[in-house]
């Protein structure tokens, strides 16, 4: 699987801003002792890690296929973006809520409120930087004509929307910890300052649900889309050698990174070369069309073998 340039240019951006946030927020915290601010910097280090991990799926996806994973490692990009979704659950989430009750059975006052005010200014900057190139390139994938929702679902590339939520996740989880540090310090309830950071730490455990959700789906294996399959069938059924396709079965293996099964009827009067030549030319037709199709296998079986064998597949007699 070829790594998106667009893919990684978004996780670098994303990566950068963590990191620079991460720092300055931890500073404030240690000088003022918010518990938001603590929190926040906590999550800024775990997106950080977060965006290291994604690099690293884009590598090991990248890789060629060899004799232990004749299919490519495509799927290495799934498995480290679900490790993605834990961790922001985990780390994030879990850090977070713990730091906010420790701070509402303890509280105590914050001191230096305008510095926290200065570095959460100044990393609203930093992430909305960050999630204007996320959202660049999730639109691109996107198309005009899909809703939000369902181009996550449809998307194969976890890269661009992983980091779009965790951008918009931290968005939200400054708003909180403002809100939180501005309440507590106008009120004199340092209370609230815990609370904000269990605030953002359900923010972050929805976010990472909804992350989890969306890549074990890629990560046990998703079909390519409607579109793809009918056109696969098409060029099958168009060939003169064949009499009818049957079916097909698809699987990503990475964003782009299909792996098909045909089964298609020849004509009963073919010989072996006729078919093997007739097999050439729908592969080479396919992959004109869809130079993501990287393996492509031709059964050939009449309409009724191809229905015992879906029969089979379904566990019916």
């Amino acid at each position: 699987m070829a790594a998106h340039s667009g893919s990684k240019l978004v996780v670098y951006a994303a990566l950068a801003g963590n990191l620079l946030i991460a720092l300055t927020k931890f500073v404030a915290a240690f000088f003022t002792g918010s518990s938001a601010m603590l929190s926040e910097g906590v999550h800024s280090l775990v997106d950080t890690g977060n965006e290291g991990l994604l690099l690293y799926g884009l590598h090991r996806a990248a890789l060629p296929p060899d004799r232990n994973h004749p299919l490519g490692h495509g799927r290495e990009l799934y498995f480290w973006a679900f490790i993605v979704a834990l961790l922001v659950f985990a780390l994030g989430a879990g850090i977070s809520f713990y730091e906010g009750v420790q701070h509402i059975l303890t509280p105590t006052p914050i001191s230096g409120v305008f510095a926290n005010y200065i570095v959460l200014g100044l990393s609203v900057v930093f992430e909305t930087v960050s999630w204007v190139i996320a959202m660049r390139g999730f639109r691109a994938q996107k198309g005009p004509r899909r809703g939000w929702i369902e181009a996550v679902r449809r998307s194969k590339d976890p890269t661009t929307f992983t980091v779009l939520f965790e951008d918009s996740a931290a968005l939200i989880g400054l708003v909180i910890a403002l809100a939180g540090i501005f309440l507590a310090e106008t009120l004199d309830i340092p209370e609230l300052d815990g609370v904000a950071s269990i605030g953002i730490a359900l923010v972050l455990a929805l976010t990472a649900a909804f992350l989890a959700r969306e890549t074990k789906g890629l990560l046990i294996g998703e079909a390519a889309s409607p579109r793809v399959q009918q056109e696969i069938l098409d060029i099958a059924s168009a060939d003169a050698a064949v009499e009818r396709a049957n079916g097909i079965i698809t699987v990503h293996m990475g964003p782009d990174d299909i792996v098909a099964a045909l089964s298609a009827d020849f004509d009963d009067r073919l010989t072996a070369r006729d078919i093997e030549e007739a097999v050439s030319r729908i592969e080479e037709k396919v992959r004109a069309r869809h130079p993501d199709v990287v393996r492509l296998f031709i059964k050939p079986q009449t309409p009724g073998g191809a229905r015992r064998a879906r029969a089979r597949a379904r566990g019916e007699a």
